[in-house]
């Protein structure tokens, strides 16, 4: 089962943070944003299907996220957990550790923004088109 994101590179992207990564439906991204790797996404979390959602809550879902840009590919991998509500209407947000609150899409990522690869991250800093796939198994 999947989910796509389509998002926006920004110049501000430097996708520097050390457990998190984020994609935002913002228009603007300022230099402290160092989590943030794509602006104007959609759908938002509160829009995903109802069951993605499902699928995702639990602590034996396995969740994957393909990051694509102007020819660039990563896959981060991560887990569900029972606590993920997918209610945020404007972000979400991987993260390393297993803290959730309504933006979390994934805990247990094996990639923050400053692990993601150089070469995409300088499309995205370029505003390159971005489409994230998240898959649940």
């Amino acid at each position: 089962m999947e989910q796509r994101v389509h998002a926006t590179g920004h110049e501000h992207v430097t996708a520097a943070h050390a457990s998190t990564w984020e994609l935002t439906s913002d228009d603007w991204l300022t230099p402290a944003g160092d989590c943030i790797i794509g602006v104007e996404a959609e759908p938002v979390p509160a829009d995903f299907d109802s069951e993605f959602v499902d699928a995702c809550q639990s602590h034996d879902a396995t969740i994957e996220a393909t990051l694509r840009a102007d020819g660039h590919e990563q896959v981060v991998r991560g887990r569900g957990h029972p606590d993920l509500t997918f209610e945020n209407d404007r972000s979400m947000v991987a993260r390393t550790s297993d803290y959730v609150d309504d933006r979390t899409v994934m805990v247990g990522a094996d990639t923050a923004a400053e692990g993601i690869d150089r070469e995409l991250v300088a499309a995205l800093g370029d505003g390159a088109a971005l489409v994230c796939t998240f898959r649940v198994e």
